[in-house]
This record gives C-alpha cells, structure tokens and sequence, in this order.
C-alpha cells in the first residue's frame, strides 16, 4: 500500500480536492468544518483505476498548524504539493515545499487547483511557470504540474492516471522485521479503549502480539487492527494502520510515541546527523543554540552542538550532534527538519547518522571523517561502522543496525570478509547464530585477551592459567561470544585450555634457584615412597600453597583428589597395572589394588576413583573395568 500527503498554503484547496477524489472530507474536527479551514491531521483513501487502495494523509496549511504538517508528512511515498491558481504560489507554499526538500521527498505531482475561477489562459501559465521555477534545484524539480477543479471535476482524471503511473514506480518498503509505528493520532472508542494510528515504517504487526510503547516502556497487546476500516489479522510496512490496544490507556500515549515489539528499539536522547540549512533560512545557526526538532511524529526541543564549525549559515551544510530535551525514538537513515521556536520558521534539518552516539569533541577529525563516511550511505561503509560500534553481533542485530536487509548484509559481509576487513566467527544458515565482527575489534580484542593473561602471569608466576570465569568479565562478552573467541584464539595459538583454565601459549612455570631447592626435597620423599608418598596438607605446610600449585601446573606433581598427590611415574605405573590386571582378570578390587602395590586404603580409592572421573575405569558395585574406549 502506498501513502500519498498533501502540501501547500492555507485555503489553497488540498481539503476540497482530497474530498474530490475520494468522497470523505478528511477534515474530521468540529472547529475545522466551523471554519473551513484544516487544523490537524486528515485521512482518507481512494482506490486508482489498477485496483491499488492508496492512503492519503491531508495537511493543515497554515503557518501556525506546520507542527502538525510535520508530524504527518514524514512517512509518505509521494506528495500533492497544492497551489491555487487563482493565488498562485505563497508563503506557506515555500514553507512547505522546504520541508519536502529536507525530508528528500522525490516523487510528487505538483496540483494547480481552483482552475474553474481563472477563465485568462496566459494566467495559468504563469503561475505554471512560478511553480516550475519554485520546483528548482528542490526534491521535486521536474514534477509535473497539473490542472483541475474540485468543483467541476476538470482534470481529477487524469490526476488519478498520473497519481497510478507515479506510485507505481515506487518500490515496496523495506521489511528489517524490526516493526515501528510513529503514533500520530490517539483515541479512545466506547467498548474498544485505546486505538493509535500512523504509518507502518518497518515490518509487520499481527494480531494478539505484544507491543510496547516508547518512550514510556509500558507495555500492552493488540486487540485489533485496522486499514482504512478494513479489519485484518496482520499489517504489513506502508500501511496505514489503526492499533486497538489491551493495556495501554489514552493517557499513557501521545502523538509521536512509537508502537514496536519489546527489545528492538531503544530510546534516543542524543543523536549525530548531518545538517543543512536552508537558503532563505532567516538566521544562522550558532553552536549551542535551541531549536525545535521534529522526526517522524515527534517533536522536542534540542541543543545543537555544531562540530567542526562555530557557526552555521543559510545554504551551508556540516554536521551537528543534538542534545534532545525529551527521548525519542528514530534510527540511522531517518530525516528530521529543524524550526525556530519563536518566531517560528522552519530554517534547516538533515538525515539521522547515529542515534545513540557518543558525547564527541566538537573539532575531532576522526569524527568528523566517520561521520561524513555515514553520509555517503555506501552499504559496505554502513556495515563496517555498525561493526566498529557494536564489537561482536549476528546478522539480524547487524541488519537491524545498518537499517539494510539480510540480503544487503550478506553480499557486504562476503566481499568485505574476502578483503580482510571482518572475520566471521561462526556460520549459521540461521542469520541470529552466525557471529561477526570486524577484523579492527578483533585486533583489539585479542589484545586485551592477552594483556589480561600477560598481567596474570605476572602476578601469578607459579599458576598455570587463569579460569574462564576470571577472564570473562574483563572482555565484557556474553557466554556464547566468549566461547568464540577462545576457539578461535586457540586455532591461531594464542593460547592453550586445558579443563577451566587458560594460558598464554609462550607460558611457562619457572622455578627460582630457591624455590627449586624446597621442591627438590619435597620430591625425593615422593620417589621414595611413590604409592604412599606425602599427602598434599603436609605438602603444602611444607612448600607453601603457591610453590606446590606450581608443582601441579607444571605437571612434575599429579593431584588425583584434594588431599592426594603422586608423581606422573606413579601414575603411569598405576595405570598400566590397572589396565594390564583387567585385561589378565576381567576386573580389578579396590583390596586387590592396595595388596599389589602395598598402600593404605586412603591412595588406593583416591587413585581408583581419579581414574573414573577420568574416564578410564567404570566401577561396577565393589571392582573396576575399563571402559571400552581404552586400549
């Protein structure tokens, strides 16, 4: 479904042509049909001669309603810029047409209107003339200019035809399954409760789902959901939408609220964008000042932080960073359209570029290369910036973030992977389990990865490693993304793992001269008594908690449970015993084990259950088998 809005200057006719062609006077307030004149929002739809249903938002064209223009104009395919040709082009004409051109609306027809006043031909030819010289060096330039009537019906016709070959041209709205409905309008119905409408910007909604409402966080449930009165069990991207929400109360929303799925938004207070002023903007912009900011529905004062300039004047562009007075929610790509607040006039605006940005310094030049890299909009240049931010991400948090579909991210990954420039940690034909990041953020990683082991090795000279769980939270990676990078750091030889601990792969214990002199008397009472030698306690109160656990990490001491120790000769003679009786026997007893190799019955079922745990031996009731993976 495509959504076409009006434009154009106060009681140049938009309401009576909109009702022209559709049969609904989208003026819908008592005050407004009082007066004659449109003061908020209007909705109607009509269907073209091919059988498409289209939505039409209509806008108050006075200067004192553009708050309201704006709230409506921002999610529309195509425009009806209106003049009236009796009039011809005026001040909120300019105005309007202004916004147009900021928010980069390419496709409109432009609609001399009353045409049944005006009998002088060479009349309608200037003021044909004044809206194509108006249209130039606009988003709009070249759009065609037509003539009708409201009230004879001249020319609606072929305004319709040209309307279809217009929108048909347009493609489908993108689907990042990210739903996000901008509310521009809020009610209550007796026996319904709430119902929000606006214009579907991303993905769908479906019937019973739960929805959450933002900035406020409260959640609800769709009870119902409806386009242009048609009931429907699901919306899809481009529809007008009408919401009946369980949950949420007419106070709790207010136009410019943003209906989407809980966990796929998160509110913005701050946000970088380009900016451009206009070139009959009545003043310049000075860093620092506050200016009335409108995006999608919404509205809000912000400071601008002009970067890289002092000063910002009309027809000049740059980039800024605004401070919003009140949360909003819009993301990368969407445009906004900046006002004076008194005297009101609309003097600027420009394209969101990071909507939860760093506090920058305001003449960095890093800063302002990325920036005007995010300008340029190249998908591969998208992808990267999105990696750099977000360190390690799959691909659907990746599309959402980049605002390009899966299929874009994909071919991007595939070439920029080719050139080195990301690593795919993990592939996935399932888009939420494939794990990238960029080959910069990897680089840092590994490189925190081995400071912290460094660092540990250092303080910790007589420790094997560090445990995964120490590690971890220095890297600040969930569980999953932690697994990868060690894997990965393996395969390169970063590092080694032996059960929970990991270590530097240049890792070794040393022992000093004196530390090896207490350890070498310590062992001599192992080898003399190998199969009953020094239980850990009085090893420990001998050489100390450290000395010893640098024995067992450098494996000249085997700890086979907490208060046994043997030397790994021990252990490989016990073992072959072991395997060799079982082979001769069938099975080996804990008593037949202790007789064999003359020790007390403490290191016999110390040592006959380490080879269980192991996995070497399975008991069965009072005797030992091998299990059938050993030779």
């Amino acid at each position: 479904m495509h959504i076409i809005g009006t434009a154009g200057h106060v009681d140049h006719g938009k309401s009576t042509l909109i009702a022209a062609l559709t049969g609904t006077n989208p003026d819908r307030l008592k005050e407004e049909i009082a007066r004659e004149m449109t003061i908020d929002l209007g909705f109607a739809s009509m269907a073209l001669p091919g059988g498409e249903t289209i939505g039409i938002i209509d806008v108050p064209g006075h200067r004192d309603f553009v708050g309201n223009m704006l709230s409506g104009i921002g999610g529309i395919d195509a425009v009806l810029l209106v003049i009236a040709a009796n009039e011809g082009v005026s001040a909120q004409t300019r105005e309007h047409l202004a916004i147009l051109d900021l928010l980069e609306i390419r496709r409109g027809l432009v609609v001399l209107t009353k045409c049944d006043l005006i009998q002088d031909p060479e009349w309608l030819e200037l003021v044909s003339l004044e809206a194509q010289e108006l249209l130039e060096g606009t988003s709009l330039e070249n759009a065609p200019i037509l003539r009708v009537s409201a009230q004879t019906g001249e020319g609606l016709q072929e305004l319709t035809l040209k309307l279809q070959d217009l929108l048909a041209e347009i493609p489908s709205k993108r689907d990042l399954n990210r739903p996000r409905l901008p509310v521009d309008r809020v009610f209550s119905l007796s026996g319904f409760g709430t119902v929000v409408t606006g214009t579907l910007l991303d993905g769908s909604f479906t019937l019973g789902e739960e929805v959450v409402c933002l900035p406020s966080g409260k959640t609800g449930r769709i009870r119902g959901l409806q386009n242009h009165n048609r009931k429907l069990q699901k919306v899809t991207a481009g529809y007008r939408t009408a919401i009946n929400l369980n949950n949420l109360s007419k106070e709790e929303i207010k136009r410019g609220n943003v209906i989407c799925r809980p966990d796929t938004y998160a509110v913005s207070t701050r946000l970088d964008a380009s900016i451009r002023l206009l070139r009959d903007a009545v003043t310049e912009v000075k860093h620092n000042v506050s200016l009335k900011l409108f995006a999608g529905a919404s509205e809000t004062l912000a400071r601008v932080r002009l970067l890289g300039t002092e000063t910002l004047a009309p027809g000049q562009e740059g980039f800024v960073q605004l401070e919003l007075a009140e949360p909003m929610v819009v993301i990368r790509g969407d445009h906004y359209v900046l006002r004076l607040p008194s005297p009101a006039a609309t003097i600027g605006g420009g394209v969101i570029l990071d909507s939860h940005p760093k506090r920058h310094r305001r003449f960095d030049a890093a800063t302002l290369a990325r920036l005007d890299q995010l300008r340029g909009g190249k998908q591969a240049d998208l992808v990267m910036q999105t990696l750099n931010l977000l360190t390690i991400c799959d691909l659907t948090v990746l599309s959402a973030q980049a605002s390009l579909s899966l299929t874009e991210v994909e071919k991007q990954l595939s070439d920029l992977e080719n050139a080195g420039e990301v690593i795919l940690l993990s592939r996935h034909t399932n888009p939420t389990k494939t794990q990238v990041i960029s080959s910069q953020n990897w680089q840092t990683l590994r490189a925190r990865v081995l400071s912290i082991l460094t660092e540990f090795h250092q303080k910790f000279p007589l420790k094997a490693g560090i445990t995964r769980e120490q590690l971890r939270p220095g890297l600040k990676l969930n569980p999953d993304q932690f697994d990868l990078v060690m894997e990965r750091l393996k395969q390169q030889g970063d590092l080694l793992e032996r059960g929970t601990l990991v270590w530097a792969a240049g890792h070794a214990i040393t022992l000093t001269p004196q530390q090896e002199a207490q350890a070498s008397a310590l062992l001599e009472r192992f080898q003399q008594s190998p199969y009953s030698p020094p239980d850990a306690s009085s090893a420990e109160t001998e050489l100390g908690r450290d000395l010893l656990e640098g024995l067992i990490a450098s494996e000249r001491l085997v700890r086979v449970s907490d208060a046994v120790l043997f030397t790994p000769s021990a252990v490989d003679a016990m073992k072959t015993w072991v395997r060799e009786a079982i082979q001769a026997n069938g099975s080996v007893s804990l008593a037949q084990f202790r007789d064999h190799f003359k020790t007390s019955r403490k290191y016999a079922a110390a040592f006959l259950e380490y080879l269980d745990a192991i996995g070497y031996t399975l008991r069965k009731e009072d005797v030992r088998v091998l299990r059938t993976t050993n030779s």
